[in-house]
């Protein structure tokens, strides 16, 4: 999917919300019926995670475990909170590609590993109204 087909036809994968600790967060989002979350950690990011699988798209709740990576700045600043939101691609080396040619700053310009062995790449909050942007591809 191209990022003019993104915009056309809007598939949120996931949001991010930044929380100071992970277990207790689930508790709160179960306790208010999300049903299991899947776990994991993400050590090259410095953070654990977990995903509650909705209808549609999905909620990331991470928790910062080094605070000099990005996750912990972060909640250093800003505390608790919205971090991102995610959009599933189909083809997310295109998708930079297209956002580069039209003078988009990203982030990250080229896909890399993110949790749940998704392929993501990260386009700059300047560049989407302050808001901190992820591309998902799932993988094959």
């Amino acid at each position: 999917m191209t990022v003019s087909e993104l915009l056309t036809h809007g598939r949120l994968h996931h949001v991010g919300i930044v929380v100071a600790d992970l277990d207790s967060a689930i508790a709160n989002y179960q306790a208010r019926g999300f049903g299991e979350a899947d776990r994991f950690d993400i050590p090259e990011q410095g953070v654990r995670a977990a995903f509650f699988a909705l209808a549609r798209g999905s909620v990331e709740l991470i928790q910062p475990t080094d605070p000099e990576g990005a996750i912990g700045r972060f909640m250093a600043k800003r505390g608790e909170g919205f971090h991102h939101v995610a959009y599933q691609v189909d083809d997310l080396a295109t998708s930079l590609d297209e956002l580069a040619a039209a003078g988009i700053e990203l982030i990250d310009v080229a896909p890399r590993i993110g949790g749940h062995g998704l392929w993501i790449a990260f386009v700059h909050p300047r560049a989407c109204n302050g808001v901190l942007t992820e591309l998902v591809q799932e993988p094959d």
